[in-house]
């Protein structure tokens, strides 16, 4: 089996010693992803631009998102991102869920984990 790892550059990669997505057994994993900016609807969107990123390195798209998670610090935030959401995946959403739970700094509002079909 072809095992492809996708960096993408951010220091923390190699502090922790991970990789933003790797592609194995016919799926994209993307690691869990935070985003920048002071809003829950901010964050959102910057997480997704980077996972838009590592699809694209990968030969895939959110059309091909089979499953994703969402993490956040406070479940009452989570409406608004459904608008983003929804937009993002539009015809073809994936299977989700979302749970609470404390993130990895307080500044962060969101976090998205994604699981895509490899092409």
């Amino acid at each position: 089996m072809t095992v492809k790892r996708i960096h993408s550059g951010s220091p923390y990669e190699e502090k922790i010693g991970y990789c933003r997505a790797v592609v194995a057994g016919g799926f994209v994993h993307v690691a869990g992803t935070v985003g920048q900016g002071d809003t829950v609807k901010q964050q959102c969107r910057t997480a997704l631009g980077t996972i838009a990123s590592a699809l694209r390195q990968a030969g895939a798209t959110f059309a091909d998102a089979v499953r994703v998670t969402y993490y956040l610090p406070d479940a009452t935030e989570f409406e608004h991102c459904w608008p983003i959401l929804r937009d993002t995946f539009g015809d073809a959403p994936p299977a989700a869920t979302m749970i609470e739970c404390n993130l990895i700094d307080p500044k962060y509002r969101i976090e998205i984990e994604l699981t895509a079909l490899a092409p």
